[in-house]
């Protein structure tokens, strides 16, 4: 069983695609055909393996996420006080970062501060930094770098709204652990996330600016209470779904499965 994680996604590939074509036609297909069952953490992953070729049982188990904490903020901020909208991931250009400097040009975002935390990856702190620098934004944004996962949890504690602009996730784990945190999120349809729609814990739009600009504002327009709601829409989710027991639950049918040691689970296709 061979677990993808991500790394065969349309945007992955495409990222340095002349030596993942050299190494995908050396070896990499081989061994990927050579698997009995792959293991994709959602049915877009599945559907862009199938894209490729690989036609072998693919099991679809989400990620698992902690729940470190429940969410006690009930009531709105006093007014004046600012609010915190928090980016924790790789600093990576497929995380859209770019998109979301530009997006908070067009939005009002006089009472609310842009946490960024997360590990610099091939010196795009430094152009998301111009960018923020060229359009006059320096007041708006921090950036804090990477944390641990104590301070991680701290820090999403304190946020009032999460945002992943990504171009592509194969799961996005840090939209789990914003949700388990009580944190309404939006995130782009890059990431497999339509439950955000289903469970009204935040926003799924279309990749680009002007979606996320649409989504910022009717986000921000929300009282503390109304978001905190959402929160806990969110958290009952992860609770539901997204819990270690049950991803460990798939994942042992799968292995039985496959020894011929009971039956196909419904999370095969």
């Amino acid at each position: 069983i061979i677990s993808t994680r991500g790394m065969l996604e349309p945007w992955a590939l495409q990222h340095k695609r002349l030596q993942k074509t050299a190494m995908w036609s050396l070896y990499q297909k081989q061994i990927l055909h050579f698997a009995h069952t792959l293991h994709a953490t959602s049915e877009t992953e599945a559907t862009n393996l199938r894209r490729l070729g690989l036609t072998q049982p693919i099991a679809v188990i989400p990620n698992a996420v902690d729940m470190p904490f429940k969410p006690d903020i009930t009531t709105d901020k006093p007014q004046g006080k600012e609010r915190t909208l928090l980016f924790m991931s790789r600093l990576h250009p497929k995380k859209g970062l770019l998109t979301l400097v530009k997006a908070a040009q067009h939005v009002d975002l006089s009472d609310w501060k842009i946490i960024i935390a997360g590990p610099d990856e091939d010196r795009h702190a430094a152009e998301v930094k111009a960018t923020i620098q060229k359009a006059g934004l320096q007041h708006l944004f921090s950036f804090i770098g990477p944390v641990d996962d104590n301070k991680k949890w701290a820090i999403y504690r304190q946020a009032d709204l999460f945002v992943l602009p990504s171009f592509s996730e194969n799961f996005g784990i840090v939209v789990a652990e914003a949700l388990a945190a009580g944190i309404p999120v939006i995130t782009t349809k890059g990431c497999p996330w339509r439950d955000l729609e289903i469970h009204n814990c935040g926003w799924w739009v279309d990749i680009g600016v002007e979606p996320l600009v649409q989504a910022l504002r009717r986000a921000i327009s929300l009282s503390t209470t109304e978001r905190y709601q959402m929160g806990q829409n969110g958290t009952k989710l992860i609770r539901e779904k997204y819990s270690w027991d049950s991803a460990a639950e798939k994942m042992s049918t799968v292995y039985q499965w496959m020894l011929k040691q009971g039956p196909k689970p419904d999370c095969i296709i």
